[in-house]
């Protein structure tokens, strides 16, 4: 008797369980489909999270410099302080007033491209050249002595002489551009070549490429970090020496902004000159590190492919 009432009571959980329509089992099925809805919002929610984060704690000290430069002036320094030091936003405002008035946008173009023209001939010279000195070693012992006198020369050393010699216009600034980025594409792209792993040029060998195709599918990608490290160095040398160089005998560019906003008293326009300067370099930096991801896209597959 007693077993017939046990049974009897567990036929209608059975059936339950077995068709899946018990009120039990459906707040069971709602609840995954729930997490299913709520867990892509959240995984959105902490990856902003995470990146405004990660953004802040990276600017933190660009912040707190910047507003530094802003009540510095106005609580730290004494007045006739400020009239050379002002203020953050006069700064900008004098800022927005050359952009209303198109002088910084034409000062701008002036600028790049006197330093795209010197930047591109010494990327074309310095590669070339590098990849030569560093594939044949008699070529390197032949004009090492040379390439190490001109490096140690400093650029705006030279720059009367390239003023005399191509006279004040855009031939001697493009001129002493190359000068200046020429060296670090040409030492870096050299170091590139022959820190090669040897053992990656003996199995190209043995594998029947020529001088070209080896050239192609080992030396230039093993090197390409090791260049664009010299092309950033020439990147930034290019900006710096060409603002020294516009600063002596040019009627256009950001150098000649400077000095010519000091020379009349203009401090915030100077500053604001000084400040595109900045802000123009680091957009060249970003520029080169974004390309230098690009080219170095196999090793980014080849250390997945390996973890």
């Amino acid at each position: 008797m007693t077993t017939t009432l046990t049974q009897a009571a567990a036929e209608p959980s059975t059936a339950q369980g077995a068709t899946g329509t018990g009120p039990r089992d459906a707040v069971v099925r709602s609840v995954p489909q729930k997490a299913q809805r709520t867990t892509p919002v959240l995984a959105a929610g902490r990856r902003v999270a995470s990146f405004a984060g990660s953004a802040v704690w990276k600017s933190a000290a660009i912040l707190a410099f910047l507003a530094l430069w802003e009540l510095g002036p106005i609580y730290l320094a004494s007045p006739s302080t400020r009239v050379f030091l002002p203020p953050l936003h006069e700064v900008l405002l004098a800022w927005g007033k050359l952009f209303e008035a198109g002088t910084i946008q034409s000062h701008i173009a002036a600028s790049l491209t006197r330093s795209v023209a010197g930047f591109g001939a010494a990327l074309a010279a310095g590669v070339s050249l590098g990849l030569l000195i560093a594939w044949y070693g008699k070529l390197n012992s032949v004009l090492n002595p040379l390439l190490e006198l001109f490096r140690n020369t400093a650029a705006l050393a030279l720059l009367p002489v390239f003023t005399l010699l191509l006279g004040i216009g855009e031939e001697s600034k493009i001129s002493i551009v190359a000068y200046a980025a020429f060296f670090p594409v040409l030492l870096n792209t050299i170091a590139g070549v022959k820190t090669v792993d040897p053992l990656l040029i003996r199995a190209a060998r043995s594998l029947g490429l020529n001088s070209f195709r080896l050239f192609q599918k080992v030396i230039l990608p093993s090197a390409v970090p090791t260049i664009f490290t010299g092309i950033r160095m020439a990147g930034t040398a290019s900006i710096l020496v060409l603002i020294a160089a516009e600063m002596v005998g040019a009627k256009a560019g950001l150098g000649y902004l400077i000095v010519n906003a000091q020379s009349s008293f203009l401090i915030p326009d100077m500053y604001a000159g000084i400040l595109t300067v900045s802000l123009l370099g680091l957009g060249v930096n970003f520029l080169l590190v974004a390309l230098e991801r690009h080219f170095s896209r196999w090793r980014t597959a080849v250390g997945a492919d390996a973890s």
